[in-house]
This record gives C-alpha cells, structure tokens and sequence, in this order.
C-alpha cells in the first residue's frame, strides 16, 4: 500500500468515525473556532488537571473532512500530554503544514503527518490548522 493510500484512510476513518466528536461535562477550557473562507466551525471542549494535563478533549461543529479529522486527529495527540506539550505539537504541526518541517519533525506527529500534504494545497490549510489555532488561542494566556 502507498504512502498516499495510507494517508487517505487515516484521514477517511478519522472524519467517518470520529473518537472525540462529542460534549463533555464541565470542560475547563472551551473555545470556537471558525473558519468563515469555507464555513468550517469546531467548538473546542478541554479538561487538564491540576498539574496542566490534558486528561480530556473533545470538539463539536461541522466542517469539511480535512477539519473534521485534523481535530480528531489533534485531540488524540494531546491528550495525556501537558499543555507545554501540547502546544509544541501544534507548533511541528502549523510547521509542517507549511512546508517547514523536517522528516523527523513529521514523523513525531504520528497520524498527524497524514494531513503533510495539505502544504500543497494553499486554499485547504486553514481547514488542517482550525482546530490547532483554536488549541493556541484557548492558552495563549496561560
């Protein structure tokens, strides 16, 4: 199987079967983020503990394919992972999404490097990054 197949199902199985589609209860951090060029809109639900650990994510709203799984995609990554750790995440990812990344920088986002690709595809990359813009915006204060 080619690399592109791969990539492809990941991206297919994230958008049919989302793990992290959904509300949670009291969420500590919860932030929307939208996409008005295209209409993608995510509502970004966070739970971290007292030591800044994210022990829960979810998002809800609608979007294309590529914002849908890059969300699912995101929320699978972080969780688990401090907020530091998280946002270095978003930082290899925002990287890689513009063509700036090493290959090793690609290869520790895991599933995430699915969405590689999207750097040639200029009016699709706000779509892959709503959900980790939304991710920076929700603790940039921190």
């Amino acid at each position: 199987m080619n690399n592109r197949t791969y990539y492809n199902e990941i991206l297919t199985e994230h958008n049919a079967d989302p793990l992290h589609k959904h509300m949670i209860a009291n969420p500590s951090k919860m932030l929307r983020g939208v996409n008005p060029s295209c209409g993608d809109d995510i509502t970004l639900l966070i739970n971290t503990d007292e030591n800044g650990m994210i022990t829960e994510g979810s998002y809800v709203g609608d979007g294309c394919a590529i914002s849908q799984a890059s969300a699912d995609i995101m929320i699978d990554m972080i969780i688990g992972k401090s907020v530091d750790e998280a946002l270095k995440l978003k930082d290899k990812f925002i990287k890689m999404i513009h063509g700036e990344a090493s290959e090793e920088e690609i290869e520790s986002l895991e599933e995430a490097s699915a969405l590689r690709d999207i750097s040639h595809m200029p009016s699709r990359v706000k779509c892959a990054v709503l959900s980790w813009h939304t991710l920076e915006e929700m603790y940039k204060d921190k």
